[in-house]
């Protein structure tokens, strides 16, 4: 989805001590961001670095002010010095590897850690937050590495990586290119700072890494859980299978608020369905669970994103640093960086959105298998041609790999710095492994989606519901129904495209009206 980016005109946002809601960011998910902050979050922030100077110009000792960091914190700096302690802290601190962030994750990153200095409780210069909106708004995107932190002092090494522009160091991408922090710079006309005390502690102290990527794939989540329970109508279509396990009167007794939405959302996407009511009466006695358990698997998976999204809306709008400087003076060294309820969640999100995927693969299943007289493979003349087989495999693949990247990161800890940092939360592995999941649960959804549009040409003797009939109508204008074998892989790329751009949940919806 980068791409698009480079050519799509920046949103506005106006921090003003407001908190940021997931809501707010889906408005800009993906998109260039431009921010201005109020005069208040200023006056806020002056204050703070007023007693970040007393505090250097004393004679106490203040972790990471005047004194050395992690192990080294009794070693005490002199007062000509505390400037290069602070470049010297996030020099030595950008050793991150592996593949880039993506690119949204990396402007979330600015983003929340310009929300989180803001709040006045760290003690930066205002120079120093500006020059961080002025990357936003110049697009300038930092190249950070995925791996490295620890999730402890929070993400240390990425946001390393994130501020190295800041003092003419590191790489961005700017323009389109890859071009050395202080080339993009003076492109831009920006000058890079020289930190002052406690700066650098504070631009590196946070969970802005986990942040930005829950945040981020808590956004697509509620996408992709709404779809789930677009192309699970579509398959009902296509399997004929009965209405009668999303009944209102059946969830009001067991009424778990996940399970309740979605089975309300089945039915107003089924409304009007000939299909299923042609055969209303049949022998069938109950569908598979795949097809009865929707609002039960969905819906659980619906209550966990809730849950992550009081979570992260929460630790985006919070303090993370350390010390936090105080109105009063004080500097009170604790541990608000680490990342312990991020990882928790992550892993508990990484296990529901894979849920989403293996139940749709049991669909997948379902509708190759012969079920309720659809063609076996779902194509006619299968022998000579091999039908939708390899799809499933596809799915298959990516639910097995799902589980194997839901076993807990957090139940991890390797002890750090001498000691000092004796237990570690491990959230941006949390992290990364859930935005991978997340990834391959939009995929299998696409082999649902593409699926379920071959099942369902096969009962158009009769009309569907207004939403699989609004879903099934996008994508036959760019998937045609086949009966010969075809290059499957560009297809799944077509269905996961018209997924992730939200064109079949727009056009349901605008039948709908906004799903839950």
């Amino acid at each position: 989805m980068n791409e698009s980016s480079e050519t799509t005109a920046p949103v506005c946002l106006r921090l003003d001590g407001s908190p940021l809601t997931l809501e707010r960011l889906a408005e800009v998910y993906d998109k260039p961001v431009r921010v201005e902050l109020a005069d208040k979050l200023w006056e806020r922030i002056d204050a703070s670095r007023a007693v970040v100077e007393r505090i250097a110009g004393g004679e106490a000792a203040v972790y990471g002010v005047n004194t050395g960091f992690g192990h080294l914190c009794r070693k005490r700096i002199q007062s000509k010095d505390l400037g290069t302690l602070q470049h010297n802290l996030v020099r030595s601190h950008a050793v991150g590897v592996g593949d880039p962030a993506p690119d949204e994750i990396v402007r979330w990153m600015l983003l929340f850690k310009i929300q989180a200095l803001s709040l006045g409780y760290s003690g930066v210069r205002r120079e120093t937050i500006q020059i961080l909106a002025d990357m936003l708004n110049h697009d300038i995107l930092p190249v950070v590495p995925k791996q490295g932190s620890l999730g402890a002092s929070g993400d240390l090494a990425p946001l390393a990586h994130l501020v190295l522009p800041l003092i003419g160091d590191g790489w961005v991408r700017y323009r389109g290119r890859i071009v050395r922090g202080a080339d993009a710079f003076s492109e831009a006309g920006l000058q890079p700072l020289q930190l002052g005390a406690k700066e650098g502690l504070a631009l590196i102290n946070g969970t802005q890494f986990m942040s930005a990527y829950g945040a981020a794939i808590l956004v697509r989540a509620r996408w992709a859980s709404k779809h789930a329970d677009i192309v699970a109508s579509m398959s009902l279509e296509a399997l004929r299978g009965s209405a009668k396990p999303f009944e209102a009167r059946l969830h009001a007794l067991r009424p778990h608020p996940g399970a309740i939405k979605t089975a309300e959302n089945v039915r107003r996407l089924l409304a009007g369905s000939e299909i299923l009511a042609s055969h209303a009466d049949c022998d069938k006695v109950q569908d598979p669970y795949s097809l009865r358990c929707v609002p039960q698997v969905h819906g659980a998976t619906r209550d966990a994103i809730r849950h992550a999204a009081e979570v992260f809306e929460c630790e985006i709008n919070s303090v993370t640093d350390n010390p936090v400087i105080f109105e009063n003076g004080e500097a009170i060294s604790g541990g608000n960086f680490h990342g312990q309820p991020l990882a928790l969640t992550l892993d508990y999100l990484a296990i529901a959105l894979s849920e989403l995927a293996n139940i749709s693969e049991r669909r997948i299943y379902l509708l190759l298998s012969g079920h309720d007289e659809l063609p076996l493979l779902l194509m006619q003349n299968t022998g000579l041609n091999s039908g939708f087989m390899l799809p499933q495999y596809t799915a298959a693949a990516l639910v097995s790999e799902n589980k194997i990247l839901s076993h807990p990161a957090s139940v991890d800890s390797i002890p750090t710095s001498l000691g000092q940092e004796d237990h570690v939360s491990m959230g941006a592995t949390a992290a990364t492994k859930a935005w991978r999941i997340l990834t391959s649960v939009e995929t299998v959804l696409a082999i649902e989606l593409m699926c379920a549009a071959q099942g369902m040409d096969y009962r158009a003797s009769l009309r569907a519901g207004v939403g699989p009939q609004a879903a099934h109508d996008v994508v036959r204008e760019l998937i045609p129904h086949v009966e010969e074998d075809r290059v499957f892989g560009e297809d799944i790329e077509t269905a996961r495209g018209m997924i992730r751009a939200l064109g079949i949940l727009g056009r349901v919806e605008d039948q709908i009206g906004e799903m839950s």
